[in-house]
């Protein structure tokens, strides 16, 4: 089964073919960093237009790449939420048509389940149950997965998601858009202990986190380096210490639910994805904390951590094998639990 894959929820337009038999056929992806940069974030309808004007060109991009025709294709899956309602318009609107015309069924997939299984496209991936770690700029989850499509919310961010955090910093840094990189960078000059940042909620029971204090910590520390300047200006040392301090923090508090989701839901494998998980020392750390347990941790390859058309392309022909497909109506859920999901069988 051929499945064409459309993901427009945020600020990337992402295409790719997906054959249950052999893989990804071919992909293709336009970021519009470039697009939101001056905006220091995401300007809703200019993602909008920027998908009505890449989408086009990319589907025709993955067709000649893989060397199909349009007949080829058995169906199409297109981001229908969580994300933004205009952006996922363009993709579902898109995909719904392009069922229609070439008379195959098509679906409407959740951009979070897309990203919890980015990790099965890999070799040796890992099978249910075990617990996934969410991690992006919109979502902090932790949820235990007991079989394809069935997702209990373990603990989340009460606040702030964690990549959010990682921006709003970056931004309080003067550092460009997007900031969660750019923070990582820094970090590896920083000078370890010269900042210590709280680790929020690691000394309560339960697996819910918090990352808005933590960027109170960090907005205290630059505020009195500024006073400290006689320019007002903080260095570059100065810059990279706090990301170090604050990418320890968030890292650790990350560190410390993951284990608990483990040895609470006694399982030995952990998948992290999301954007987030491209995060070096966050790799390390759970690698560190999942050997201690005798566990195993698994993520994406770094072009899949970030949003993509083959996560969704993945995903839905899952669903489409499985026998679910879209009815007559257009479903868009800018919010939408990824509780609320029907078991893949």
């Amino acid at each position: 089964m051929k499945v064409l894959g459309i993901e427009t929820s945020c600020d990337e337009t992402g295409v790719a073919i997906f054959d249950t038999q052999h893989g990804i056929l071919a992909e293709a992806l336009y970021s519009q960093v470039a697009v939101h940069a001056e905006y220091g974030g995401v300007v809703p309808e200019l993602a909008s237009r920027d998908h009505i004007r890449k989408l086009v060109p990319l589907l025709r991009q993955v067709f000649e790449q893989a060397g199909l025709e349009y007949a080829d294709i058995d169906g199409v899956a297109y981001t229908a939420g969580p994300g933004l309602i205009g952006a996922l318009m363009v993709g579902a609107a898109a995909g719904r048509a392009l069922g229609m015309a070439w008379q195959v069924p098509t679906i409407g997939v959740h951009h979070m389940e897309g990203h919890l299984l980015a990790p099965l496209l890999e070799e040796n991936a890992p099978k249910p149950p075990f617990v996934a770690l969410l991690v992006s700029g919109g979502h902090t989850q932790l949820v235990n997965v007991s079989a394809l499509g069935c997702y209990e919310l373990m603990g989340e961010s009460i606040d702030d998601a964690a990549g959010e955090a990682f921006d709003k910093v970056a931004k309080m840094l003067d550092l460009d858009y997007p900031g969660g990189p750019h923070v990582a960078r820094y970090a590896l000059q920083g000078e370890e202990g010269r900042f210590v940042f709280p680790r929020p909620m690691v000394d309560r029971p339960g697996l819910d986190m918090s990352f808005s204090g933590l960027k109170t910590a960090a907005l205290y520390a630059i505020q009195k380096l500024q006073k400290q300047s006689p320019n007002g200006q903080l260095s570059e040392q100065d810059k990279a210490d706090i990301c170090l301090a604050f990418e320890q923090a968030a890292v650790e508090t990350l560190a410390i639910k993951c284990r608990r989701a483990l040895q609470q839901s006694d399982n030995q494998v952990l998948v992290m994805a999301g954007g987030v998980s491209a995060n070096q020392r966050l790799r390390a750390k759970l690698q560190q904390a999942t050997q201690k347990l005798g566990a195993k941790v698994y993520y994406p390859r770094p072009a899949y951590c970030t949003d993509n058309g083959a996560m969704i392309a993945f995903a839905g022909a899952l669903r489409l094998q499985a026998g679910a497909a879209d009815d007559l109506r257009l479903h868009i859920r800018p919010r939408w639990p990824l509780a609320e999901l029907a078991a893949i069988k």
